[in-house]
């Protein structure tokens, strides 16, 4: 009887085990296959990008910009499980980063690099997007980190079909890249705005733009994460606010 009440308890508790390590899994799983795509620019750059198809279609989708000197796979975490949760999710690798050709040029001072053709590359993802009849065309948000954020404001200014935003580390002006005035243009438009209270200038920014939202600009200050895409592994529910951010505002 002993031998049997041992095997029982052996047997409930492999069972606990593989339900547990099911649930994790599934956690994680994204909603399809993330597919590597290319993209092209206005001014003829090749851009490396991955596409992780959402759980159900038509659906949604985010296109993800990364920082500066960083490359797409900042995403990865975020990216499968806004799939998971039937949001499509693009990110892309911008020009001179990762797997991408080119380089950002000279500004009128020959000393100072020229960001603002990054640009082209959150367009060139968003037309990427354009040409999927599975996407909802007017439910595309953006997500940037650090220069990205400026490049998301930017590119939803001249763009009024990106419907929402969540800008990690966003600065009034990053090396030429101002966005005051991209902002304002997006008034009625959601903007998530993500800064921790140890990266000052950040934080500043992300306060002062907060302002003339109209009360669609929510901020969020996290505690000692860092900069940019840093925040998402310092933080263990950015991840998870990201994501119900576009769900509640894409979906």
């Amino acid at each position: 009887m002993a031998e049997h009440g041992w095997l029982r308890r052996a047997t409930r508790t492999g069972a606990v085990l593989a339900m547990v390590l099911s649930a994790a899994l599934a956690a994680v799983e994204p909603g399809e296959a993330a597919t590597r795509v290319t993209l092209r620019t206005d001014d003829g750059l090749t851009l490396a990008a991955t596409w992780y198809e959402p759980s159900s279609r038509p659906a949604p989708a985010v296109i993800l910009v990364h920082m500066l000197h960083r490359s797409r796979g900042e995403w990865e975490a975020l990216a499968q499980r806004l799939a998971a949760e039937g949001i499509g999710a693009l990110a892309l690798d911008l020009r001179g980063h990762g797997e991408s050709t080119g380089g950002v040029g000279a500004g009128s001072d020959p000393t100072q690099p020229d960001y603002s053709t990054m640009v082209l590359d959150v367009k060139a993802a968003r037309r990427f997007l354009a040409q999927r009849a599975d996407v909802t065309q007017t439910r595309v948000g953006i997500a940037g980190s650090s220069i990205g954020a400026n490049l998301a404001a930017l590119e939803a200014s001249s763009d009024g079909t990106v419907a929402s935003l969540a800008l990690l580390s966003p600065s009034l002006d990053y090396r030429g890249l101002r966005i005051e005035a991209a902002l304002r243009k997006v008034a009625e438009r959601p903007v998530l705005l993500v800064a921790s209270d140890d990266d000052p200038y950040a934080l500043r920014s992300a306060k002062e733009l907060q302002k003339g939202g109209g009360g669609l600009r929510e901020l969020l200050v996290l505690k000692q994460a860092g900069h940019g895409a840093s925040m998402l592994t310092r933080d263990p529910d950015l991840v998870r606010t990201l994501v119900d951010w576009f769900r509640r505002t894409l979906l």
